[in-house]
């Protein structure tokens, strides 16, 4: 009797708890209604390109900074034996913003030190414009995420309030909270569109800057190759 008790007081209470809701990621993105949708596929479309620009201009930066180890000696042994021609084509060989400075630089053996360095600075600044290309597109998403995601959030709890506002206040709290949640979530797409883009930026940002001071002892090297006495 006691055993028969017990198992009809589990029963009883067991259908009186209430049942654990589940959400999945999709009804948590399309009961958002049409602006948290909307709002949720920007931030998806941002997080696409963010991504396609990161890895493009890495694999980009990492083929730049790839040059021959032997490079600056072999072009100072053809300038030393007066061997221009050759120091061209050896530049020509090495695909690599190191070798384009330095076959500026090559061009212009004969004019004065000053005309070659400025020469070498112009092609410089092409050649960091073009590291860096697309890059600032990262640091604008990075911005722009969160602040979208929070629009979102905006929309969602004023359309909650709303609701509350038409049924006099008499809507009921549990489809109130769930609004507000679901129009959280768009915060959260932004917060993590907007970290996943800051990251990679200040990432190419450290790459680019290797490959810029790379460039620049380049440059010293080889204005200092000019001003060794012959």
């Amino acid at each position: 009797m006691l055993a028969t008790f017990l198992q009809e007081v589990v029963e009883e209470t067991a259908e009186q708890m209430p049942e654990e809701k589940t959400l999945s990621f999709i009804e948590l993105i399309l009961g958002g209604g049409v602006a948290g949708t909307l709002v949720i596929g920007i931030l998806f479309i941002l997080l696409v390109v963010a991504l396609y620009i990161y890895f493009e201009r890495l694999f980009a930066i990492k083929a730049a900074s790839k040059t021959d180890v032997n490079f600056m000696s072999q072009i100072k042994d053809h300038i030393a034996n007066g061997n221009v021609e050759a120091a061209k084509i050896r530049c020509a060989q090495e695909n690599s913003p190191v070798a384009r400075l330095t076959a500026k630089g090559v061009s212009r053996i004969g004019s004065p030190l000053e005309d070659i360095n400025t020469a070498i600075e112009n092609a410089g600044k092409l050649e960091v414009y073009n590291l860096e290309k697309n890059v600032s597109i990262l640091a604008t998403i990075a911005g722009a995420g969160p602040m979208i995601g929070f629009l979102g959030t905006v929309i969602g709890m004023v359309l909650a309030f709303h609701e509350l506002a038409s049924s006099s206040g008499q809507a009921e709290m549990g489809t109130l909270a769930e609004g507000i949640y679901v129009a959280m979530t768009t915060t959260v797409a932004g917060l993590i569109v907007g970290i996943i883009a800051y990251i990679g930026y200040n990432h190419l940002v450290v790459k680019t800057d290797k490959v810029v001071h790379q460039m620049e002892a380049t440059a010293v090297d080889f204005l200092d190759l000019l001003n060794e006495p012959a």
